[in-house]
């Protein structure tokens, strides 16, 4: 098990590791889904500052685009939350309201005219640089997960794949 969690962080893509851990691709799949559904998410801080912004990647095609979306603590740069879903608002709203449920001090996003609806004006700020942490964070993300760069010809065929590798990269 620490040997997939570590080759799912290091971005050896599904074959590749089920070629060298010597098991199926199949069994590699539930075990990484297993995985995944006994990692907890770190807690949402009352008080604390959160950097949101999204993602997009395909899921089983080039044409059903999909949105990452996350929230980082600003602090210790953990996510604690995120969601995959359709390029909507919904998608957005379930970390957004997350975050706002506990309470939290500010959210910084980027200038996405999506978030100007759904967060509060008291809580929102966009100022330039003031999402660094997560677009670096970003960047490391691409660089680890080869179905996240942009103009690959890597992506995840299904949505509970994806989420559960994600959620080993996020939450480990």
């Amino acid at each position: 098990m620490q040997k997939i969690i570590l080759f799912t962080k290091e971005g050896l893509g599904i074959r590749s590791t089920a070629r060298v851990l010597k098991i199926s691709v199949t069994t590699l799949l539930k075990r990484i889904v297993s995985i995944a559904q006994d990692i907890i998410q770190p807690p949402i801080l009352q008080g604390k500052s959160y950097e949101v912004d999204e993602m997009r990647t395909f899921e089983g095609k080039k044409t059903r685009l999909r949105w990452i979306v996350y929230a980082l603590n600003r602090e210790t740069r953990q996510v604690v939350s995120f969601n995959v879903g359709r390029c909507t608002n919904k998608t957005l709203k379930r970390v957004i309201k997350s975050l706002e449920l506990a309470n939290v001090r500010m959210i910084y996003t980027d200038k996405l005219k999506n978030y100007s609806s759904l967060i509060t004006k008291k809580l929102h700020n966009t100022y330039r640089h003031s999402n660094n942490h997560i677009e670096r964070h970003n960047l490391s993300v691409r660089t680890h997960l080869k179905r996240l760069n942009r103009q690959t010809i890597y992506f995840s065929r299904s949505l509970v794949v994806l989420m559960a590798v994600l959620k080993i990269y996020f939450g480990s």
